[in-house]
């Protein structure tokens, strides 16, 4: 009797311990991950190349995310397109470098005259956006998780003064996203160029003026070398999401825990984001204050002329852009049922 036991035993403790050494031993999922950002950019760059190792340790090594620069799998700027199409496994970047598919995606990277990080944050995750976005990008075969969010952004960097919406223009500027529709509107002739192309053409006069980003980004990019006048705030983009992007086929076959160490591992780069963003601009801005840089605010007369070029861009895109609209009206009622509280909660 004792027999037959010991062997039903051993087989169960057999199949016991092989699942365990089955799931210790799986192998590691791997995936190439573009950049359309250099591994060495302040804050959006370094974040592609911090996130793999924070991946792999949260899952002991099962999931291997391998970072490439840009242009080594495909150029920046077609990113997002080659993770669509299955050519590359994810890509790190923001929604607004696929608008050329649809403006809507404008809405999931940043908006002009929008929220601060934390109204953002509630729309994205708990007002719809979030929904909005799986939904418009898995029409185009992608999953994004929202991975990094930064603070307020320049203006941008000018040859010379702008001391009214006149002295814009005629200017020709490197612009972003929807922010570049409102500048149209200003009379500013605008481009989109790769972030190491830009300092060139302001040497060299193509260029009479840029924006980029934040000014411990913008400082390591050496603007201030070609143009000494720096405007805040920066109305296109007071807060800026970042994705990771992997294709969809690619996202549904892995197993469930290994998306929840992706996840959270996002979740931990967004923290990451907004802390590093918050505690380094003084340092950058009181150097280049130093090396001459003239800081400035826009005045209100101007703002308020890029206010509302930007409401002639909502209506003109909702109109011709059904999933904008769609999108843009779902944003729109967060922020006016949100009002109540920031406008009671926060200090003016």
């Amino acid at each position: 009797m004792t027999r037959p036991f010991a062997l039903v035993a051993a087989l169960i403790i057999g199949l016991l311990g092989g699942d365990s050494r089955a799931i210790a031993e799986s192998p590691a999922v791997r995936l190439n991950l573009a950049s359309t950002f250099p591994g060495n950019m302040v804050l959006i760059g370094e974040a592609a190349t911090l996130l793999p190792q924070r991946i792999a340790r949260a899952s002991g090594g099962e999931v291997e995310f391998v970072f490439h620069e840009p242009g080594k799998l495909v150029p920046a700027a077609q990113t997002l397109y080659a993770v669509a199409d299955g050519r590359i496994d994810a890509g790190w970047g923001g929604a607004g470098w696929f608008t050329d598919v649809d403006s809507a995606f404008n809405m999931f990277s940043s908006v002009p005259f929008g929220p601060g990080i934390g109204e953002y944050m509630a729309w994205m995750f708990h007002g719809g956006g979030l929904e909005h976005a799986r939904a418009l990008f898995a029409q185009h075969n992608l999953h994004n998780v929202p991975c990094a969010v930064i603070p307020p952004e320049a203006s941008g960097w000018f040859r010379r003064e702008i001391r009214t919406i006149g002295d814009l223009r005629g200017l020709r500027m490197r612009f972003f996203g929807l922010g570049a529709r409102v500048m149209q509107k200003l009379g500013v002739v605008t481009q989109l160029i790769a972030p190491g192309e830009i300092l060139p053409l302001l040497k060299d006069g193509s260029l009479d003026a840029t924006e980029f980003s934040l000014p411990a980004m913008d400082q390591k990019l050496g603007f201030h070398e070609a143009a000494k006048f720096y405007y805040f705030p920066g109305w296109h983009q007071q807060a800026t999401f970042f994705d990771l992007y992997v294709n969809k086929a690619r996202w549904e076959q892995l197993a469930d825990r290994h998306k929840a160490v992706i996840e959270l591992a996002c979740g931990d780069m967004i923290r990451e984001a907004i802390a590093r963003g918050e505690a380094a601009q003084w340092k950058a801005m009181t150097e280049m204050r130093a090396a001459g840089v003239q800081i400035r605010r826009w005045s209100p007369e101007i703002i308020a002329a890029m206010e509302s070029a930007w409401n002639e861009v909502v209506t003109e895109e909702s109109e011709r852009n059904p999933n904008f609209k769609r999108v843009y009206d779902s944003y729109d009622r967060f922020r006016q049922d949100y009002a109540i509280w920031r406008d009671h909660a926060y200090l003016k």
